[in-house]
Parts: structure tokens; C-alpha cells; sequence
């Protein structure tokens, strides 16, 4: 899967806007301002780095932990950082469902259009090992495609979600094929939505949790 992301990465905002405008960027960004105040974030997928870079402008206090399985899009995100923030950011190059995570450790987490790409028992795991490195009071900023419940929203979230798991796994290898049910696991983690935003008339959605009260 690695190296089929690396292919990616030079072309990937184009591929991008081509397939929805500026639509899955702005998913990205409309939870970012929720972070303003953390100082401790881990970012699961980051990509080619333009969240991250203005993650840093609206979080000046944060100091980031960027995880992504493709070095390509490692270096891509780094070269999109002013040079005063480079020192602010730890890049790793490591697999999300393996990443070595000390216990408590962050007060924000942000999976933006990477748990698609796993299985519902990846996704499982993942929330799990996140949930236990995670602070009680922190926020995980959750985007992602979501298939609508009816109509032809539903239909056209059909067509999008089979062309597009198509077209990774033939670029990518991704085991996923289909996408999992990511929200019903963070909620059965004891993950709340604070705010939900949707674009692409439900197709796209962002989710600001944090953990209900135990």
C-alpha cells in the first residue's frame, strides 16, 4: 500500500479537485478551529500536508505528532511548512494500526479520510490503541465519506464509494472494500459528537467528538 500512495502523492490534489472542488478540503478544515487551545495532537493519514500546515496557524501553541505510511506524502506535508514551524512537528513514517503511542499522551487526535481505508477491524483496533493514548478531556476531529440513508443521495453515494475503492485498490493495494462503519465504533468507544458539518450533499461529512463521561 505504501508505495502506491507515494505514486499518489505528486498528482493527489488534483485527483482531488477534479473528483469534488475545493469540497474535500474544506471537510478537512471545518473542524480545525475546535483545536485553537490544544498544545498535544496527533494526526493519523496526514497526506500531503495542508491540514497540517494550517493546523499550526490556528493552533500556535500545538506541537504535532504526524503519522502517515507514505514517505512521498511525508515529504510533500513537510515541504508545505514555514521554517519556523518544522521544529514544531515530529513526522513519522509508520503504519496507523501499529504506530507506537505512549498512554495518554495527546489531547487531540485528527483521522481525516484515513480510517476508510481499513477494515471495521482495523478500524476497531485503531480507535481502541488511539482512545488509550488519548487525554480525558480530548477532542478526535473525525472526516470522512458517509453513505447517506435514502434516495438518490444514496444512490450517488453508492456510484462515488464503489469508484473510488476501485481505483485504490487498483493504485494502491488497499484491503478495504467498503467503507467501514467508523462513527458506530468511536460512539461504542464512548465518542460523542460535539458537531457534525456536511458537504457534498452528505456524502462528505465532519465530525468533532469528544469522550462521554464514564
Amino acid at each position: 500500500m505504501k508505495g502506491g500512495f507515494d505514486r499518489l502523492a505528486a498528482h493527489y490534489r488534483a485527483w482531488e479537485f477534479l473528483a469534488f472542488g475545493r469540497d474535500l478540503e474544506r471537510t478537512r478544515f471545518a473542524g480545525l478551529p475546535a483545536l485553537a487551545e490544544h498544545e498535544s495532537i496527533l494526526i493519523l493519514g496526514e497526506g500531503d500536508g495542508r491540514c497540517l500546515a494550517r493546523l499550526l496557524e490556528l493552533a500556535p501553541r500545538a506541537r504535532v505528532h504526524c503519522v502517515d505510511f507514505s514517505p512521498a506524502m511525508l515529504e510533500r506535508a513537510r515541504s508545505r511548512l514555514r521554517e519556523a514551524d518544522l521544529g514544531r512537528v515530529q513526522f513519522e513514517c509508520a503504519d496507523g494500526r501499529t504506530v507506537a503511542l505512549a498512554p495518554l499522551r495527546y489531547d487531540a487526535v485528527l483521522t481525516l479520510f484515513f480510517l476508510d481505508c481499513f477494515t471495521a477491524a482495523d478500524v476497531e483496533r485503531i480507535v481502541q490503541r488511539v482512545s488509550a493514548a488519548l487525554r480525558p478531556n480530548a477532542r478526535w476531529l473525525f472526516a470522512d465519506f458517509v453513505l447517506p440513508a435514502a434516495g438518490w443521495r444514496r444512490w450517488r453515494g453508492r456510484a462515488w464509494l464503489g469508484l473510488l475503492y476501485t481505483f485504490f485498490r487498483w493504485q494502491t493495494r488497499l484491503e478495504a472494500r467498503e467503507l467501514p462503519p467508523s462513527e458506530a465504533i468511536l460512539a461504542a468507544a464512548g465518542w460523542c459528537p460535539e458537531r457534525i458539518q456536511e458537504f457534498q450533499s452528505g456524502l462528505l461529512r465532519s465530525v468533532v467528538l469528544s469522550r462521554m463521561p464514564r
